[in-house]
């Protein structure tokens, strides 16, 4: 295990404390008695008073036989004041001069009882009376300054270290923590919305036999014990709407989603939903229910329907406006659309600069037309309505136009944020659909739909008329904490694999070599040979340690021999 030098200084410390008798991993409860927002909020009602306070030691000044922290917790940060004959004596004291001056470290958790008081320049404080040593930090931390100003010195900015170490983003980016308050009060405010109109909240499978409810590719698994493979889902609709099938009348769930497909700064292949289904309802009542439940999340989340997302204020008071998707395709791009066969919608989308292969059927195509030419133009809350047939194999066929059907998608800062039905009840009319999808599967389309025959004979016993809605939390977060990247509002986003150190002890030739590899993502053969300086012996020898080792591998590629860290 190859540890920096401050790693050593610190584990040093560890040993130390263990020899003075303080378990620096204590197992009795520790018992607090306030937090630290609660005593700067209203301080008046705890001056003088004795607090009994727990967390993160951020930052120490010592200045002789009197010094002052700041300790963290949950709730906020606060200056503690720490006087050597407070928390030891004169004739012992270990507890100040060597606990607390020279084996705490910055990120140690600690616990103090003390008084709180205001210092002469006005700062709330606690006198320390107490400390215990609750939890030794082996790592250090990084140090983030802010200086009188405001002005963030070596903040930890690097998104790659953050999200892979989001432990480390949430102890010294106060800003982070809030993002993922605000989205428990957005989950919040929308449990609160349905469970006021008696709405149940249910949990569906995650392992399904057949990945239904959306068009998208599946990460597939094997059960042992079933010797059957099972997808993990990538929608709960199709569960959610047998539930409605036996009888519930309005059912939610606030779903794990996974979809084996692109990553970007707004997909995730592990993402949440929230999917509802209320029976005897349309997708005209699920757009008045929509804009009622995202004002409320926003005022709510924010104290206002008015969200900065970006550049652009968005304003999610109701009503929102409501427009076709061929509408939205006609005024953006001057083609209608409506009625044209596969060859003529093909030929539009080649004149708009979308390209459109034979595997391509109408649905995909007008998907591609409004997505590559409408949808970031809808920067306020819009509601884009009547989908083609094709488009949309799980929803009621529309009530005056047999082409289209009754599904929206709302739209937000050009981003679709909500999906929506009257849900398609007809069972013949859905194995139908379902056929058209495996059609489309036959022609090289591999997000089409699967056949679900259990859903099928769900519907056979008869499911009463129902609108659905899925909502994507993590899209939603974004908005409402004006996030760009997804990464933003999960606490640990999916990331390619780390690339490790070894473990292992290398002599200084491999190390060497090792420290070379480390500064390039690749490199030749010949150049790393040059750079190292070694003889041919030693060369040789190095690269079978780092190749034994598994540290180092060669790959012989068309441009010549090259060298990388595996």
């Amino acid at each position: 295990m190859q540890l920096s030098p401050l790693e050593i200084i610190r584990r040093d410390s560890l040993q130390k404390l263990r020899e003075l008798g303080i378990n620096p991993y204590p197992a009795e409860e520790f018992k607090t008695t306030a937090t630290i927002q609660k005593i700067t909020s209203d301080f008046d009602a705890f001056e003088g008073k004795e607090v009994v306070l727990a967390g993160r030691m951020m930052s120490r000044r010592i200045m002789g036989k009197a010094s002052f922290a700041e300790l963290k917790d949950a709730s906020g940060r606060m200056q503690i004041y720490i006087n050597r004959d407070e928390i030891s004596s004169e004739e012992d004291p270990t507890m100040y001069n060597t606990v607390f001056k020279k084996l705490l470290d910055m990120g140690d958790i600690i616990g103090v009882r003390g008084v709180v008081f205001k210092t002469q320049v006005g700062e709330i404080s606690v006198n320390v009376k107490e400390l215990t040593v609750l939890a030794k930090s082996l790592r250090p931390l990084p140090v983030v300054k802010t200086d009188a100003d405001g002005k963030v010195h070596d903040a930890f900015a690097d998104n790659e270290q953050r999200y892979r170490r989001r432990y480390v983003d949430l102890i010294v980016n106060d800003h982070v923590k809030e993002t993922f308050i605000k989205r428990t009060k957005i989950t919040n405010s929308m449990r609160d919305f349905f469970n006021e109109r008696g709405y149940l909240e249910v949990e569906t499978p995650i392992l399904q036999p057949i990945p239904g409810g959306a068009a998208a590719r599946p990460f597939m698994t094997h059960h042992n014990a079933l010797d059957m493979p099972l997808y993990l889902r990538i929608a709960n609709e199709l569960y959610l709407k047998r539930l409605i099938v036996g009888g519930f009348d309005a059912v939610y769930e606030f779903a794990k989603d996974f979809r084996n497909e692109g990553m970007d700064r707004t997909h995730n292949p592990e993402f949440t939903v929230m999917e509802l289904y209320v029976a005897y309802k349309d997708y005209n009542w699920m757009m008045d229910m929509t804009e009622e439940l995202l004002e409320k999340i926003a005022i709510d989340t924010n104290g206002t329907s008015e969200v900065q997302i970006g550049k652009n204020q968005v304003s999610f008071k109701a009503p929102y406006p409501r427009v076709p998707i061929l509408e939205a395709i006609k005024i953006h791009t001057g083609f209608d659309v409506a009625g044209m066969k596969e060859d003529e919608l093909r030929n539009v989308c080649r004149k708009v600069g979308i390209e459109a292969d034979e595997t391509m059927g109408i649905g995909k195509m007008i998907d591609e037309l409004f997505g590559e030419k409408c949808e970031h133009l809808y920067i306020q809350p819009t509601f884009i309505t009547d989908y083609p047939k094709e488009m949309s194999p799980l929803t009621k066929e529309h009530r005056t136009n047999p082409d289209l059907t009754e599904r929206f998608e709302l739209m937000v800062n050009g981003k679709e944020l909500a999906n929506a039905y009257s849900e398609l009840n007809d069972p013949i009319d859905q194995r139908e659909r379902f056929e058209d999808q495996m059609k489309l599967s036959a022609k090289g389309d591999d997000e089409a739909m699967f056949i679900d025959q259990d859903f099928i004979r769900a519907l056979e016993y008869g499911m009463p008329p129902t609108s659905g809605i899925g909502i994507g939390i993590d899209r939603l977060v974004m908005f409402m904490t004006n996030n760009a990247s997804i990464q933003e509002v999960l606490f640990f986003p999916q990331m390619k694999q780390e690339k490790k150190a070894p473990s292992i002890e290398l002599n200084d030739e491999e190390k060497a070599v090792y420290e070379i590899l480390k500064k390039v993502e690749k490199i030749t053969l010949a150049d790393l040979k040059s750079q190292s300086g070694l003889s041919n012996k030693k060369w040789d020898k190095t690269m079978k340690g780092l190749s034994k080792y598994n540290i180092a591998k060669v790959n012989n590629t068309d441009e010549g021999l090259f060298v990388e860290i595996v």
